[in-house]
């Protein structure tokens, strides 16, 4: 296979998203030409560690590179401040310098907090993405979006800071469980349902094997990512168009806070459920046809992936509590909650003027479907 480039047009701060096999084993070179000096730092977790952090290193030493590494601990809780300042603090003892590079070689959590912490590192410190799950190739790692989760809910404290170069290596893909594949299939099948019918219908036919086969494997993250860049390029700061990447986070994020960023519920199975609940109030509210709630749910049906609330395992807090955590969340515009809505698969559209009653009906018959 061969290496697809994918560029992300933001003028002085543009970069490429490189995707294909053996970049892990291939980063020290693709990564040298940016150094001003041989030095990076590189974050990770413990698991992404233990699985590939050496033969990352030996890329780094085989180009002269000087490379330190800190691993963390795996998962969701590691995204909030005492790690987030336990970054910063080892970044600055290994003296990075604005003209070295932070490598951030992991999922999401550490693409965001690793971002983040490049972002506010001596005002502002160059960075790499090396994402080596689904979910991180096809959506967090590509457009600057860093930060970490509090109290209050997921990614309110951050910054926009675009990385200087995408890895995303493909074959790192045949070592995740199947379950943290799925997860990330979660967002792949939002580009589809938002902005492009075809896709979609290429993953109907074709995403069941995209797991086993590479070439297939390697041509959905290049479309999502080709997707996502353009809506970048267009849209930076998310002021319009990149409101579309939100599809079915109003109700992710919600339920994410309620079942406290745990192994219970990942976030490409929140975003999946998410789609499926905005199509099923897109159609209740007159805006799709009933055929396209259904087409969703039957192909994340077929997937494997989480569809329904009833998917969670444990207690949920009631409807009221879930339209709080709702209010929370960052789409929230003059004290206005947003919706990606649609009007049918590939068509999504920002919505500002949801009845609330309609919400708080879809998501009383999904708790009492419970049981």
């Amino acid at each position: 296979m061969t290496l697809d480039v994918v560029p992300v047009d933001l003028g002085a701060r543009s970069y490429e998203v490189r995707i294909g096999p053996g970049l892990i084993d291939a980063a020290g070179a693709q990564v040298r030409p940016f150094l001003r000096r041989r030095k990076v730092a590189v974050v990770t977790d413990e698991t992404v560690a233990a699985l590939h952090l050496q033969r990352l290193l030996d890329s780094f030493a085989a180009e002269g590179i000087e490379a330190t590494a800190l691993a963390l601990p795996a998962g969701e809780s590691t995204k909030g401040w005492p790690d987030f300042a336990r970054t910063t603090e080892w970044l600055l003892e290994q003296k990075i310098e604005r003209r070295d590079l932070v490598i951030a070689f992991g999922g999401g959590v550490i693409g965001d907090l690793a971002g983040f912490a490049a972002a506010v590192l001596r005002r502002g410190v160059r960075f790499v993405q090396i994402p080596t799950t689904l979910l991180a190739q096809v959506d967090s790692s590509v457009g600057g979006k860093t930060g970490i989760n509090t109290a209050q809910g997921k990614n309110l404290v951050g910054a926009f800071h675009q990385p200087t170069l995408v890895l995303a290596d493909i074959d790192v893909l045949a070592s995740l469980p199947d379950r943290d594949f799925l997860a990330g299939y979660g967002e792949v099948v939002k580009y589809g349902l938002l902005g492009d019918a075809a896709f979609f219908e290429w993953l109907e036919a074709h995403a069941p094997r995209i797991a086993q086969d590479a070439s297939l494997r390697q041509y959905a993250v290049r479309r999502s990512v080709e997707m996502k860049a353009g809506i970048v390029s267009r849209d930076e700061t998310e002021e319009g168009e990149r409101a579309l990447l939100n599809l079915g986070h109003t109700f992710c994020h919600a339920l994410e806070k309620a079942t406290g960023y745990s192994e219970r519920l990942l976030h490409g199975e929140g975003v999946a459920i998410g789609c499926a609940l905005a199509f099923e109030l897109s159609q209740r509210l007159g805006l799709c046809a009933q055929e396209a709630p259904s087409r969703v749910r039957a192909h994340l049906r077929a997937m494997g992936t989480k569809v329904d609330l009833k998917d969670i395992a444990g207690d949920l807090p009631d409807v009221d509590v879930l339209l709080a955590m709702m209010a929370q969340d960052k789409k929230v515009v003059d004290g206005q909650l947003r919706f990606i809505l649609a009007r049918g698969i590939g068509d999504a559209f920002v919505a500002t003027d949801v009845p609330t009653e309609a919400v708080k009906a879809l998501l009383a018959e999904a708790l009492a479907a419970r049981g």
